[in-house]
């Protein structure tokens, strides 16, 4: 797991100097060692966080036999081993890492050599003697890469302050990011918060050469479905819809605990994040199975706030594996480090979890480099109550709901995140729209209000039908039920640009490698293919999880509904942190105010503070906004 960078250019030889500025920013990424590699107008960074073999022979950038091929490389290849040995006969390897396996087999397969990978990664691939670079992203997204375009030259990036630290990449805003930002609490992939900087989607590579830049290609994705009529089962070998539950059961066991034992191979400490939630607590059951020791586990609670704090139930299944168990409670002034966490994210987020995972990661990496983590079981297996909403909402008239939200409108919003009524409220509220517009109510930050709250400038970019764009693709590209298509939306927009960017993200600040065994390419593609009956039912989740961990899992773990993973930043923002939404938000010199009318801002901190609603994920956005605006002009060469 580490850091990667370089450039070609298309003008003049590459410099070690610049490849080591853009280094040097990643340097959080990988604190082992940094490399070096120049061939005429290419030059190749890595910074290095060792996992497998912990040998010089494994630094990066590495050669081939004959030199004619260097790699820079992020990342883990889970069924690398299966692949040395087929390339044992016919190649000499020089150390046991993983990396290698991808310059001998690109000697074999050229270009289809990506999609024989299995595992989480980003990389770029020089090849001497056809001058061109190839550069591929794993299938889900776990491992970030960026790039920038132009007609000076071509560069790449495990983040975008790297591709800033380059003098050829233009330190300039992409004015369409902020609507964006403000709907979703992120900029979906492929933009970012700057013109001429792009990221790879997931399961895509591309080839950059003097001439200009072939690509980005897809080479897999996945397709949620929920009948039979498709017989395309790819990894998965048999498909779920074509086994009857008990086989079904029997079938996801065995995918899943392979992918937890493929995720145990390193020659560092490993550990595990536990909530004491389903998806979390039954990857550390099937650690606790294979690993061959005491699983080490972490977790984060806020003392007084019960509806934010699982430690209670991570004890819990702590106890049950009996795992060598670690607490961490997290108090307001945590807030302090928003600064810090924008830098991480190269921009704003809207996800105020990324403060807990930050904290954790921290805490985590005091004693294992590696952690598996349950991320990916409600995007695969059904965990959201939106999913259901929206199944549910499309069989009934909308004339109702438009009773029901002059109804709601009238009494308060409870405190409580998970009260019954503030539910029923959300679901009333956006249940008279079109379906995908009634998900983005659900799941974005400022929607319906958008438009009154920019600016002239930033209004005049604004498309609502653009905002619904990625949304649209990814509905398009599921098959059968309502149900099957929210779970590609969900898979191909939330999980991607928020969910494994925070862990990418947070976790990497401190060197620390998350691995997430829901997320395996052949669980996905069983995951994708289940049939309904077997993902939720009257508005219960992860129904197949739920038989296939019974017996396994404590029982008070298996009666729990869905949590989240977040902090009471309603409660600290009407009382300890008051006082910095004040100072970063109320102020008539703040930054947002480039972009954003004074008086919907005062509005909304005056709604939350009165306790008339809970607005603390639109505050949250803004005071990431806020930074991003007042900090980003020192980052890179600008």
């Amino acid at each position: 797991m580490c850091g990667i960078c370089g450039y070609l250019s298309r003008e003049q030889p590459a410099t070690a100097e610049t490849v080591r500025a853009m280094a040097g920013t990643l340097a959080h990424r990988g604190p082992d060692g940094e490399g070096v590699h120049l061939d005429g107008p290419v030059g190749l960074g890595h910074r290095r966080l060792s996992i497998i073999d912990l040998s010089e022979a494994a630094s990066e950038p590495m050669t081939n036999e004959d030199g004619s091929l260097w790699l820079t490389f992020n990342g883990e290849i889970y069924n690398f081993r299966e692949l040395r040995r087929d390339l044992e006969a016919r190649h000499r390897f020089r150390c046991r890492s993983d990396g290698e396996v991808i310059l001998h087999l690109y000697e074999e397969r050229g270009d289809e050599a990506v999609a024989a990978l299995d595992g989480m990664f980003a990389f770029a691939l020089w090849d001497a003697k056809r001058r061109r670079l190839l550069l591929a992203r794993d299938r889900v997204g776990k491992k970030p890469l960026f790039y920038h375009d132009g007609p000076r030259g071509f560069a790449f990036a495990s983040e975008t302050k790297a591709l800033l630290a380059h003098p050829d990449v233009p330190h300039e805003r992409d004015p369409e990011a902020l609507p964006l930002f403000l709907t979703y609490g992120y900029v979906p992939t492929p933009g970012t918060f700057y013109r001429g900087i792009r990221a790879l989607p997931p399961a895509h590579f591309m080839i950059a050469k003097a001439g200009g830049v072939d690509g980005p290609s897809p080479y897999w994705r996945a397709r949620f479905r929920s009948d039979d009529s498709d017989p395309r089962g790819g990894e998965a070998k048999k498909r779920a819809s074509t086994l009857n539950d008990g086989e079904a059961e029997e079938r996801f066991r065995a995918l899943l605990r392979s992918a937890v034992e493929r995720r145990l191979v390193a020659d560092v400490p490993l550990g595990a994040f536990l909530s004491g939630g389903l998806d979390s607590s039954t990857i550390v059951a099937l650690m606790a199975e294979g690993a061959g020791g005491r699983v080490k586990t972490f977790t984060i609670g806020f003392a007084g706030h019960r509806e934010y704090d699982e430690r209670a139930h991570a004890r819990v299944v702590a106890e049950r594996f009996s795992t060598e168990h670690t607490e961490f409670v997290v108090e307001p002034k945590a807030l302090d480090l928003v600064d810090r966490l924008v830098w991480h994210h190269d921009g704003p987020f809207g996800d105020s979890s990324a403060v807990p995972t930050y904290l954790l990661s921290e805490l985590t990496k005091t004693r294992v480099t590696v952690a598996l983590n349950g991320d990916g079981g409600d995007e695969v297996f059904a965990g959201y109550l939106r999913l259901y909403g929206g199944a549910v909402s499309e069989r009934v008239p909308r004339t109702p709901f438009r009773a029901l939200r002059g109804l709601f409108s009238l009494l308060p919003e409870p405190a409580d995140r998970k009260h019954p009524l503030r539910l029923a409220k959300r679901f009333a509220e956006a249940g008279s729209l079109p379906l995908l517009e009634r998900y983005l109510r659900w799941t974005g930050y400022f929607t319906a209000d958008l438009p009154s709250m920019l600016k002239p400038e930033p209004l005049a970019v604004f498309d609502r039908e653009r905002l619904l764009e990625s949304f649209r693709t990814s509905y398009a590209a599921g098959e059968g039920s309502t149900m099957a298509r929210l779970l590609q939306v969900n898979f191909e927009t939330y999980l991607l640009d928020d969910l494994l960017v925070k862990m990418d993200r947070m976790s990497m600040a401190h060197g620390l490698e998350a691995r997430s065994p829901f997320l395996d390419t052949a669980v996905v593609e069983f995951g994708a293919s289940l049939p309904d009956r077997l993902r939720m039912r009257l508005g219960k989740g992860k129904i197949l999880l739920r038989r296939a961990m019974k017996g396994i899992l404590p029982d008070s773990i298996m009666a729990r509904g869905k949590m989240g993973f977040g902090a009471p930043l309603g409660a600290w923002f009407r009382s300890d942190l008051e006082g910095l939404v004040r100072e970063r938000l109320l102020d008539p010199a703040s930054p947002i105010y480039e972009h954003l009318r004074p008086e919907p801002v005062a509005a909304l901190v005056k709604r939350h503070g009165s306790a008339v609603a809970d607005m603390s994920p639109q505050i949250w956005a803004l005071l990431t906004l806020e930074s991003w605006l007042r900090q980003e002009k020192g980052w890179g060469a600008g």
